[in-house]
C-alpha cells in the first residue's frame, strides 16, 4: 500500500492494514454506531463483544476522536467492538454492562490526558470538560487510564488489557508528574496492563488483535513495534547497551614512558625480559594452544569498523529508582528517549523498576512504522456517523442544546488532512506521540470527506472550519532523501533553521485549497490549525493563497516569545521570522482589499525565561499594540523536553553532564513568580499593576512606571474588583459580586472614577430609556 504520493519513502517493512484475513464476525456487517448497551448489541444480532473499548470521552463517531478511529478500524477487520464511555469508576459493575469481551479490553483516558483535562496550569480544578455532554466536569477520574485498567481487571480478571491513548503513550517510562511534583513509575507498571500501545496505534492494534484472536497468549506478543510491556528477564539474542550512567569514562591505557628501556618497562609492569637477563626459555607446554579470534557475524559494517545491528540492540536506561533520586540521570534518560524516536533507526529501550525479588523491566519496542497514504485514506474512509452517539441526544433528538459536546462542535465541520509534526517544540509532545514523519492523506480522500460533510452533516452552512492537523502547513512535506530520513536523529527539521534536506514545496496544499473551495455548496474554507510561519515564508504563493482566501478576519500564530533565551529552550524561530510573515500577511491582505489581523500567542513561565525576558516581551506587546487576552502559563506535560528541563534545571537539548559542561536552565517556580510572568503578558490589566510595580522596582526599571506612552504601567491605581473585561466576552474574567456600599475607610476619598456612585440630587439624572425600533 505504499502509494506513489507518499512523502516518506524509507522502506516500510510492515504488513498493510488491509492484508489481514477478516475475523469470522465480519458477517454481522457494519454497525450504525458501535454499541454502548446490551439492547444495541441485540439489535445487531450479537451475543457478545470480541473487544470492548473503555474511554474517558463521550463517544463521538468521528475520525477526530481516537476511540472512534480505533473502533472502526477493528470493526473493519471483522471484530465486534463495543464501547463503554465515561463509566462510573466507583465500582466494577458499570464495566460489566456489555458482558465479558471475548478477546481483550482496550483502555484509554480519552483524547486528552486526564490530568491536563481536569486541572489548569496552576493546579486548579477545571469546572468544564469539552469532551463531555453539556461541558460538565468531573465525569472521569484522575489518572483515568490506571483507574479504568484496575476496574477492568476487577470485572473480568482473566481478560487481557491493552492500554492506549495519549495518557499511556506519554507515560511509557518513568516520568515527572507535575501534579504530585515527583517522578512516577511507568504507567505499564502502575496500570498492570498486559500491553501498552503508544503513538498512532492502528498498525500495532490490528496485528495484536489478530494474534490474540488466533489464541496466541498476550504474554508472548513481544515483537510488535510501538508496544511496551513488563518482563522479568531479558530475552536472548539482544545486544544490551548500558546507558545507566553519565560522565563515566572507560578503561584508559597508561602512557608508555619513551625514556624507559624494555627491561624497565617490564619491571614496572611486574614482568621481566628473560632473554636480556640470560635466562633460558621455559619448556613449551603442548597443551597450551594459541587463541584464535573469529569475526562476530552479528556485527555489521565494512573494513575495520563494525557496528551492532540496531534492530537487535536495546538501550538500558537508568532505572526508576535512579531517575527518581538523581535529576541528572532523569535528564539523561529523557534525552536518550527523544533521540530514539525515528522509526528508521530507533532502538528498543528497557528500564528497570524495583530491586531484588520485585525487579522487573519495562521493555519499549521501537516506534510504529508510519501509515502510507493509501492506509491513511483507508482509515479516514471508514464508516463514521460523524456525530455523537444517540444516547446523548437532547429532548429534541439533537446534540445542539443542553447535551452539546464542545469538542465535537469544534471539529464538526473540519477535516484532518495529515498526522505528525517535525517542528520539535520542546513544550509539545506531538513528536513523542504521532512521530516526526508526516503521514498525509491523498487529495481525493480529503475532497471526498468535504463532500460527505456537505451532503450528510446536519447544520452545515457551507463553511469548512479547518483543513489541517497538528500543523496547518506540513501536508506532503518531508525529507528529500530516504536514506537521510531513515538515519536522522535531529529533534527538529526547522530549528535552528530550515534543514537543507527538507522539501518546503507547498504546491500540493495550494492545489487542495483551490479544489476544495471550488466545490459546489462550499462557501468558505477556513484554516484553524496552527501555522508554522517560518516554513510558510519559504512559499510566498502559499501565504498569498492562505491570506486572500482562507482567513476569516483573524489568523492565529504562535511566536511564543520574542527573546532568544526562552526561544532557544523552546526550539522556536526568532521573532524576525514572525516579522517577515507579518509583512507578507499585511501585503497580501491589502492586495485583496481586506482588513485582517494576526493574533499571536505567547507562553509565560517557560523554562529558560528570566524576569527581564518577560519585561521585554511586555514592552514589545505594547509597542506593537497587542493586548493579550488568552495567556498560557507553561504546563509541564509528561515526557516533553521542556518538562525535563523544569524538573532537572538542565538543558537536555545539549549533552547532559554533572560538571560545568551541563547547561543550567532558569526555572520559573513558585506561584508568585509564575503569576508575575503571566502579569507581564497582561500588562494592560489593572489587577496586575501592583505586582508589576513591585517587580519593576526590584529589577531597577522604575523608569517604566509612569503615565506616558513610553511607560509600561501607570502610576495611579484604580479600584478593581478582580474582574477583567475583554473585547471578546469569552476571554473576560468575571468579577465577584459587588459588595454593598459602605463608608469609605479613613484616609480614602472616593470619586465617581474610583467607586462613588452618581449623586441623586438632580445633577446626574438618568437618561430616558431608548424607544424600541
Amino acid at each position: 500500500m505504499n502509494a506513489p504520493v507518499d512523502v516518506s519513502l524509507f522502506p516500510r517493512a510492515a504488513k498493510p492494514l488491509t492484508s489481514y484475513r477478516k475475523y469470522w464476525a465480519a458477517r454481522f456487517g457494519t454497525a450504525p454506531f458501535l454499541p454502548m448497551s446490551r439492547k444495541e448489541m441485540e439489535q445487531l444480532g450479537w451475543d457478545s463483544c470480541d473487544i470492548i473499548l473503555v474511554t474517558g470521552d463521550a463517544y463521538v463517531d468521528h475520525p477526530s476522536f481516537g476511540m472512534a478511529v480505533i473502533g472502526r478500524v477493528l470493526e473493519a477487520q471483522g471484530f465486534r467492538v463495543g464501547i463503554i464511555a465515561q463509566p462510573d469508576w466507583q465500582s466494577a459493575d458499570p464495566f460489566k454492562v456489555l458482558g465479558k469481551p471475548n478477546l481483550f479490553w482496550g483502555v484509554t483516558a480519552g483524547n486528552m490526558d486526564s490530568m491536563i483535562n481536569r486541572y489548569t496550569a496552576d493546579r486548579k480544578i477545571r469546572s468544564d470538560d469539552a469532551y463531555t455532554p453539556g461541558d460538565v466536569g468531573g465525569k472521569r477520574p484522575d489518572r483515568a487510564a490506571i483507574v479504568y485498567s484496575q476496574r477492568c481487571r476487577e470485572a473480568y480478571p482473566e481478560v487481557p488489557i491493552v492500554l492506549g491513548g495519549i495518557e499511556g503513550s506519554l507515560r511509557r517510562i518513568a516520568h515527572y508528574d507535575y501534579w504530585s511534583d515527583k517522578v512516577r513509575r511507568s504507567i505499564v507498571v502502575d496500570s498492570k496492563c498486559d500491553l501498552l500501545l503508544y503513538g498512532n496505534a492502528e498498525r500495532a492494534l490490528v496485528e495484536v488483535a489478530h494474534r490474540i484472536a488466533a489464541r496466541e497468549p498476550v504474554q508472548q506478543i513481544t515483537d510488535v513495534r510501538g508496544t511496551a510491556f513488563v518482563q522479568r528477564h531479558s530475552p536472548e539474542g539482544w545486544f544490551e547497551i548500558d546507558s545507566t550512567e553519565v560522565d563515566t569514562p572507560g578503561h584508559v591505557e597508561e602512557h608508555i614512558n619513551p625514556y624507559q628501556t624494555t627491561s624497565e618497562q617490564a619491571a614496572a609492569q611486574g614482568q621481566s625480559c628473560s632473554k636480556e637477563e640470560g635466562g633460558s626459555a621455559p619448556g613449551v607446554n603442548p597443551a597450551i594452544q594459541p587463541l584464535t579470534f573469529m569475526a562476530n557475524p552479528a556485527l555489521m559494517g565494512k573494513g575495520s569498523i563494525r557496528r551492532l545491528p540496531r534492530e537487535r540492540c536495546v538501550i538500558r536506561l537508568p532505572s526508576y529508582e535512579q531517575v527518581k533520586s538523581d535529576a541528572v540521570l532523569y535528564a539523561h534518560a529523557n534525552r536518550v528517549l527523544h533521540l530514539e524516536t525515528n522509526p528508521g533507526n530507533a532502538r528498543a529501550l528497557v528500564q528497570a523498576h524495583g530491586e531484588g525479588t520485585t525487579a522487573r523491566d519495562v521493555w519499549i519496542n521501537p516506534p510504529p512504522i508510519p501509515l502510507t497514504t493509501a492506509e491513511m485514506d483507508y482509515v479516514f474512509g471508514l464508516h463514521y456517523a460523524r456525530s455523537p452517539h444517540p444516547a446523548y441526544a437532547d429532548e429534541n433528538g439533537g446534540h445542539d442544546a443542553a447535551t452539546k459536546i464542545p469538542a465535537w462542535e469544534m471539529i464538526r465541520f473540519s477535516v484532518n488532512i495529515m498526522r505528525g509534526c517535525f517542528g520539535g517544540c520542546t513544550f509539545c509532545s506531538i513528536t513523542e506521540h504521532e512521530g516526526r514523519i508526516i503521514q498525509s492523506r491523498s487529495e481525493d480522500s480529503v475532497i471526498q470527506e468535504i463532500e460527505d460533510i456537505r451532503d450528510k452533516v446536519t447544520g452545515f452552512t457551507g463553511v469548512i472550519s479547518d483543513l489541517g492537523g497538528p500543523t496547518a502547513n506540513m501536508y506532503r512535506i518531508g525529507c528529500k532523501s530516504p536514506e537521510i530520513e531513515a538515519a536522522c536523529r535531529k529533534p527538529s527539521c526547522v530549528y535552528p533553521g530550515i534543514c537543507q534536506n527538507l522539501n518546503t514545496d507547498h504546491s500540493a496544499l495550494i492545489h487542495m485549497y483551490r479544489r476544495a473551495r471550488a466545490l459546489k455548496g462550499v462557501k468558505k474554507i477556513l484554516i484553524g490549525s496552527g501555522l508554522r510561519y517560518d516554513l510558510a515564508v519559504k512559499s510566498p504563493e502559499y501565504v498569498k493563497e492562505l491570506v486572500q482566501h482562507h482567513v476569516g478576519g483573524y489568523l492565529k500564530i504562535a511566536p511564543e516569545h520574542t527573546e532568544g533565551g526562552p526561544l532557544s529552550k523552546m526550539m522556536k524561530p526568532g521573532i524576525g521570522s514572525y516579522d517577515r510573515f507579518k509583512q507578507m500577511f499585511e501585503k497580501f491582505s491589502a492586495e485583496a482589499g481586506k482588513k485582517q489581523y494576526l493574533i499571536p500567542y505567547f507562553i509565560a513561565a517557560h523554562p529558560g525565561t528570566s524576569d527581564e525576558d518577560m519585561m521585554n516581551l511586555a514592552l514589545w506587546l505594547k509597542k506593537n499594540g497587542f493586548r493579550a487576552d488568552q495567556v498560557q502559563t507553561f504546563y509541564p506535560s509528561p515526557m516533553a523536553t521542556a518538562t525535563a528541563m523544569y524538573h532537572t534545571g538542565l538543558n537536555t537539548l545539549k549533552g547532559v553532564h554533572r560538571d560545568e559542561r551541563g547547561e543550567k536552565v532558569d526555572i520559573v517556580r513558585g506561584e508568585k513568580r509564575r503569576r508575575l510572568h503571566k502579569a507581564f503578558l497582561r500588562y494592560h490589566d489593572p489587577n496586575n499593576w501592583p505586582l508589576l510595580r513591585e517587580a519593576l522596582k526590584t529589577m531597577g526599571r522604575a523608569d517604566l512606571i509612569g503615565n506616558g506612552k513610553q511607560h509600561l504601567i501607570p502610576t495611579f491605581q484604580p479600584l478593581t474588583d478582580g474582574g477583567y473585561q475583554s473585547a471578546r466576552r469569552k476571554n473576560s474574567t468575571p468579577s465577584a459580586a459587588k459588595p454593598a456600599a459602605k463608608t469609605p475607610a479613613k484616609g480614602r476619598i472616593l470619586t465617581q472614577h474610583t467607586g462613588l456612585p452618581p449623586r441623586e440630587n438632580g445633577s446626574a439624572r438618568a437618561k430616558p430609556a431608548r424607544k424600541p425600533r
